[in-house]
This record gives C-alpha cells, structure tokens and sequence, in this order.
C-alpha cells in the first residue's frame, strides 16, 4: 500500500461545474437526443480523465495522467506532511480567518495520518481569496471499491467496514473497504513500476515513486 498525492487551485466556478468532475455514463445519449446532450456527452467522455480537476469521488484522482501526482509515499506520516506542508503554505490565503487556526490544521493532518494509515483516502477543500480555490487530496493505492458499478480501481481490504461518507471539521474524506481478497496491488511491491489494481482501470497515476516535488 502507498498513498498519491493530488493539488489543484483554479476558479471556483471551474471547481462548481461537477459534470465534469464525475465519470461519463457508461451509456451514452440515445440515438435521436437533443445535440447539446450529445456534445455535452462528448465533452465530458473526453475530459473526465485527462482533466486536472478534482472529481467527486477521490478515489477518481487514480485514472487521472501521472503528470497530475504531487508525490507518492509508502508511510500514512509522509503523505499527511506533505498535506500539513500545503495548508501552511496556503494558508495565509484562506478566506475564512478560522480556518488558519495552526491548532486546528494540526488537527486536519493528525487526522489525515490516522485515515491514511487506515487505509482510506483524504480530501481537502479551501476558499481562497476570490474567486479561487484549493483541492488537497491523497489516495491510498490499491483504492476502495466505492461502487462496483464504477471503472474506479478495486482497493483490497479485509475485515473492514462497508463504505460511509465522514465530514469532519473541513476535512473531507470517505471511509471504506472491501472484504474481497482478490485483485491485490502488486506494485508496492515493485518500486510503484507498475500496478494491477483494477479488474476494469489499472491505476494511471503511475504508482512509481514519483516523490515529493
């Protein structure tokens, strides 16, 4: 198991428009659709994967181009400070005074530390002086499998809880494992060379060691 790392800041009103930030439906417009449809269905088909910006499910950031991975550890602690890096050096930019509270970011990464090294994946979000926005995530690899229905990678856990949203004092994150056995992440193993993950998507993030940069 190692853990990704992903940084977007762009418009927030780029950051609002979530078809672009969810998967195309693996149906496309029925023959005879409105062509706005149509187009709009194209664009986003096209878009989901190479497009730097963050998708609502985290465990998407996977099948996004290597060239968007900020860095890549084996150790939970690692990549929860490269997260407490990025929010102190964002953080005279957040919009909302209570949210430079050094208190309470510490408590963001400690908690991002505990999650990682459980397993699961952590996303941040903060308002930046206007109209911008900051994403802050990083996904464990093999991911969870959130949705069966989904091309998302199969993380590989056993013993552990179905999936369930948790938000908890700006920090975004979503608890989940899986009790299959099968499919298992060998790239850990292999210096992150390569990594068959996924029954439908391998992980494209690379899961070489691409560090901290």
């Amino acid at each position: 198991m190692h853990h990704h790392a992903y940084l977007w800041t762009g418009p927030k009103t780029r950051f609002d428009d979530e078809a672009l930030r969810r998967p195309p439906h693996p149906d496309p417009p029925p023959p005879g659709s409105r062509p706005e449809l149509i187009e709009r269905y194209r664009q986003v088909a096209a878009e989901f994967r190479t497009s730097d910006l963050p998708p609502l499910e985290t465990a998407y950031w996977l099948v996004k181009p290597r060239s968007v991975v900020r860095g890549t550890w084996e150790e939970a602690k690692e990549a929860a400070a490269w997260l407490g890096e990025r929010l102190a050096e964002y953080a005279p930019r957040f919009a909302a005074e209570h949210d430079r509270d050094t208190t309470r970011l510490a408590r963001l990464v400690d908690a991002a530390a505990e999650r990682l090294h459980a397993g699961g994946d952590v996303s941040y979000g903060h308002h930046l002086e206007r109209p911008s926005y900051l994403a802050l995530a990083v996904v464990t690899c093999p991911p969870e499998p959130h949705d069966t229905r989904t091309a998302v990678p199969v993380r590989v856990k056993q013993n552990r809880r179905p999936p369930s949203p948790v938000n908890r004092g700006g920090l975004h994150h979503q608890r989940g494992d899986h009790t299959s056995k099968a499919n298992e992440c060998s790239c850990f193993a292999h210096s992150f060379t390569s990594c068959p993950t996924s029954v439908t998507t391998p992980c494209t993030a690379s899961c070489r060691d691409v560090r901290k940069r």
